[in-house]
């Protein structure tokens, strides 16, 4: 504006890329007591905190700063780290809550509890918010998610949480407070409770000096099963149980998962919400691990323990007596964890464990690649899913829809006119799971024959793969060779997940390579 009003050229602020001030400076005499002191406040917060902890206040990937409390999607989106739902917490590290003897505990049913304590900064305190450890914390910070606690225009059901904006104070998100442990038990809702995959081989990683300097076969070996006495590569037709299907004619889709480039922001997952009418259950039904969503991001951490070199200790710890004392350096994360996200959906089997097990084939494999589920023919026998080694399955415990006990999205009005025509809502009794956004790739191949046409190349898109914002996954026709997935399925980072088992996965994934290099 002062460009503007006193002749200035704002072509030449562009082209020298600096602007000339006209404003005196404010020496710290010229302030007032009812002003912000802004030379003080910079100076405290560069100075270091004296005692206590140093909390940060933050916003989560769903929540945000709450204006969208009355969001049940966001309300029920787990924390890409943490993957607690419905709540906010006050995260601390191993250390610090080792020392002020907090903890976090499985019960029974293997739902997530923990300690609560007092959030105190001067004369203000934030009272009963739930601990959660958090591995690869640094000792003396803690953190609390802002957009929680608000009583005012939110819905009772998503009135959830304590409100942190009472700590914010002098526009910093840094404040110095103390904690204060209190009597009580909190009860979380978690997705995840195995923190780590065990030495397992479930996400592939590597680093770029490895990438770049050894063979593939040391960083992404081909799967081997035992035939006979004999180790035989697992894609080897002479693995399988079953006839192979030709897969060569007309359309076959594949999903391709590049685990290098999925930041775990979870678009995927509201998208596939918004897209297949996925319903939300309510904190409750989360701690009873009865979650609906089609699409999970699976989070872990690096442990101690490696089967690394280490033969041995791997067809030791796989037995069971006194090898099992192993597994307690696999179960903990380290305390400076390596982190991993894992989107994990159907893998839409081509020999699928699911399709077999169910008595009115109300599962079966269709020509284009998807794994179907025909929804009237389910009896809920949920063999499906105790055979599924993914458990991606999804079971209607209720009716969710139009059903006072779940009062969200499904139970009013303007909740129902997002719910998307071309996709059934389902009722109780009945399985679920991804369907590849088949309504999807069928309305793209009508369109294509209503014009005249073939599908143009890369046209076909799931929610997943549309709503990816830094393109880990992708969607395709593989048997056209001009198209991205093609590609993608001949890159020599390409693995599937649990390949041994034999299931022929149409989704695949690519390994992790870290630069570990600091200099």
């Amino acid at each position: 504006s002062t460009i503007l009003t006193d002749g200035g050229s704002w072509n030449q602020a562009l082209h020298d890329g600096v602007v000339e001030s006209t404003f005196d400076v404010v020496s710290d005499a010229d302030t007032t007591d009812g002003e912000i002191e802004t030379s003080t406040s910079n100076e405290a917060l560069r100075a270091p905190l004296q005692g206590g902890l140093e909390l940060t206040l933050y916003t989560k990937t769903g929540m945000g700063d709450g204006q969208q409390a009355n969001n049940p999607w966001l309300q029920e989106l787990p924390d890409p780290i943490t993957r607690a739902s419905w709540d906010n917490y006050i995260t601390v590290s191993m250390a610090d809550a080792a020392e002020m003897g907090l903890e976090n505990f499985n019960v029974s049913n293997g739902a997530l509890d923990g300690s609560y304590v007092n959030v105190i900064m001067g004369d203000v305190t934030v009272a009963n918010v739930p601990v959660l450890i958090q591995p690869g914390q640094a000792k003396g910070s803690v953190g609390l998610a802002l957009g929680y606690g608000r009583t005012t225009s939110v819905q009772a059901e998503m009135q959830t949480g304590v409100n942190a904006y009472r700590l914010y104070n002098n526009f910093s998100s840094i404040q110095n407070v103390v904690l204060e442990k209190v009597e009580g038990i909190h009860k979380f809702a978690c997705v995840q409770l195995q923190n780590t995959m065990m030495g397992r081989d479930i996400i592939r990683d590597t680093t770029l000096e490895i990438f770049n300097t050894k063979d593939v076969n040391d960083w992404n070996p081909a799967v081997t099963v035992s035939k006979d006495h004999q180790k035989i590569l697992a894609s080897s037709p002479d693995a399988d149980l079953w006839e192979a299907f030709d897969h060569s004619v007309g359309i076959h889709f594949n999903l391709s998962i590049d685990l290098n480039t999925c930041t775990g922001c979870a678009a995927c997952v509201i998208a596939c919400n918004s897209e297949n009418n996925v319903p939300v259950v309510g904190k409750n039904e989360v701690r009873r691990s009865r979650d609906m969503h089609w699409i999970r991001i699976d989070r872990y951490y690096s442990s101690e323990g490696s089967f690394a070199d280490d033969t041995e200790k791997k067809d030791n710890i796989s037995g069971l007596g006194s090898s099992l004392s192993n597994y307690a350096e696999l179960e903990s994360a380290s305390a400076n964890p390596q982190v991993a996200f894992q989107p994990l959906m159907c893998q839409h089997c081509n020999h699928a464990p699911c399709e077999t097990v169910c008595p009115v084939a109300a599962t079966s494999h269709g020509r284009q690649g998807q794994n179907q589920m025909v929804y009237n023919r389910c009896v809920g026998t949920r063999y499906c899913a105790n055979n599924c080694p993914y458990k991606v399955r999804r079971f209607n415990w209720f009716l969710y829809a139009k059903n006072d006990e779940f009062d969200y999205n499904m139970n009013n009005d303007l909740g129902r006119m997002v719910l998307n025509p071309d996709v059934v809502v389902r009722s109780r009794g009945v399985m679920e799971k991804c369907s590849m956004c088949i309504q999807m790739t069928q309305k793209t191949i009508l369109d294509a024959k209503r014009d005249g046409r073939e599908v143009k190349t890369g046209e076909f898109k799931t929610a997943c793969s549309a709503a990816c914002e830094t393109g880990a996954i992708k969607f395709g026709d593989v048997n056209n060779h001009e198209n991205e997935i093609f590609e993608l399925k001949k890159d020599n980072r390409m693995y599937y997940l649990l390949e041994s088992v034999g299931t022929k996965p149409n989704v695949f994934y690519h390994t992790i390579v870290r630069n570990t290099n600091e200099a």
